[in-house]
């Protein structure tokens, strides 16, 4: 069985990178001061933001293997299984690294909300490309974090530590916002793309099989994480993958419908419904009618 290393508190990471622990819940790392991690297999119990502005190895986590560009931002939640390998070529790392404890934001504001930032489930692949002027302003945000870190601890150090992780994170959120809309050949085509696997799907027998399209099911047919496909999707439409779903199942419904030989119960069943009450309800409320009612008036 694989060995997967547990990283549950800031000082351990510190000494796997060879530096000083300064707070025992955050740390910045200057990448070309620290060492290597080991080509280990890790559990993150931290969050982590790596800012890579070398190609310097191999990091593994969620489907795919990413070999890190310059000037790419990646992030980690605590419970992410991470898997580093070194390249054959001797290369110093180069980039900036944050970690915190999630104790850190606790009772704070960015601790309330801080599962509104969706890319800290994003796959490897979705990382955040930087431009120059995206980079200065993270730098920026890393140098204020440390210069918080050089002060002495006092009452008010988590509170301006946390603001500034929460300011870097709305930065993040901006720049994934332009990421969405200048990525043209990353993201070109998802909607067609999501159109055509929906069509497939019920012009199949999945429905029967497995039930209703899941929005997890879907971004894994995509190569996608969900958390990226539905904020593409969210972006793109204006509504949310789920709802996109809902709207695509509706259409084929009413479609089906017009077949006065099948019930609303076989319907429902056809179409992937574990309960017929269950459709009936979801049609009522997109189309304000029930089925039924759809059907005579039609």
């Amino acid at each position: 069985m694989e060995k997967i290393i547990k990283i549950n508190t800031v000082d351990f990471y510190n000494k796997l990178r060879g530096v000083e622990t300064l707070n025992p819940l955050v740390s910045v790392l200057d990448l070309s001061k620290a060492k290597s991690l080991p080509e280990e297999t890790f559990n993150f119990g931290l969050y982590a933001i790596y800012l890579k502005e070398l190609k310097c190895g191999e990091l593994r986590y969620g489907r795919s293997t990413y070999d890190y560009q310059e000037g790419t931002l990646v992030c980690v939640a605590p419970g992410q299984i991470m898997q580093v390998h070194a390249r054959t070529e001797t290369v110093a790392p180069k980039g900036w690294a944050l970690v915190f404890h999630p104790d850190l934001i606790k009772g704070t504001l960015l601790g309330k909300h801080i599962q509104e930032y969706n890319f800290f489930s994003y796959d490897s692949n979705e990382a955040l490309h930087l431009s120059e002027k995206e980079k200065h302003i993270v730098m920026d945000c890393f140098l204020k974090i440390q210069d918080e870190l050089e002060q002495n601890i006092d009452k008010h150090s988590k509170t301006l530590i946390a603001s500034n992780i929460e300011l870097f994170l709305n930065y993040c959120t901006r720049f994934y916002d332009r990421q969405f809309i200048t990525r043209d050949n990353a993201n070109k085509g998802i909607l067609e793309r999501f159109e055509n696997i929906l069509n497939n799907y019920f012009s199949s027998d999945k429905p029967q099989k497995i039930g209703l399209p899941s929005v997890a099911w879907c971004a894994e047919e995509m190569n996608l994480s969900a958390n990226y496909f539905g904020d593409l999707i969210k972006k793109e439409t204006g509504i949310s993958s789920q709802e996109y779903i809902q709207s695509k199942v509706i259409d084929i419904a009413k479609e089906m419908i017009f077949d006065v030989d099948k019930s609303i119960s076989e319907i429902a069943y056809d179409l992937g419904f574990k309960y017929p009450q269950h459709f009936t309800r979801l049609f009522k409320q997109r189309v304000g009618i029930s089925p039924n009612v759809y059907r005579y008036q039609n």
